[in-house]
């Protein structure tokens, strides 16, 4: 059973560190990488698109752990989660993607 619950936890804490991006950009009214945007995760999307999305990320993660958080599973999948985030958006705006600039460059 632990291994259930070390698998929530983590999907659980990668998905709560995933919301915090998309919600502090869409809360200041800023553009952000979303799924919604195509190319996805590369184009800007809307503000009002990352509120959803950072929400739907918080909720749903809230729901993986609010019975049994394992701490073993949660803190890697909140730590490899936001390394994996920052590479990643780190190429992309090291590829010419700036906020509110409109077309992203070729990663």
């Amino acid at each position: 059973m632990f291994a259930v619950h070390f698998i929530m936890s983590f999907v659980g804490g990668a998905l709560l560190c995933n919301s915090i991006p998309h919600l502090t950009a869409g809360l200041r009214g800023e553009l952000f990488p979303s799924p919604f945007a195509k190319p996805r995760g590369i184009a800007p999307s809307a503000p009002e698109h990352n509120v959803l999305w950072g929400a739907l990320n918080l909720f749903i993660g809230l729901a993986f752990i609010h019975r049994h958080v394992a701490w073993a599973g949660f803190v890697p999948g909140f730590v490899l989660c936001g390394w994996f985030l920052a590479r990643y958006f780190g190429r992309v705006r090291a590829a010419g993607f700036q906020a509110g600039a409109g077309q992203p460059g070729r990663l």
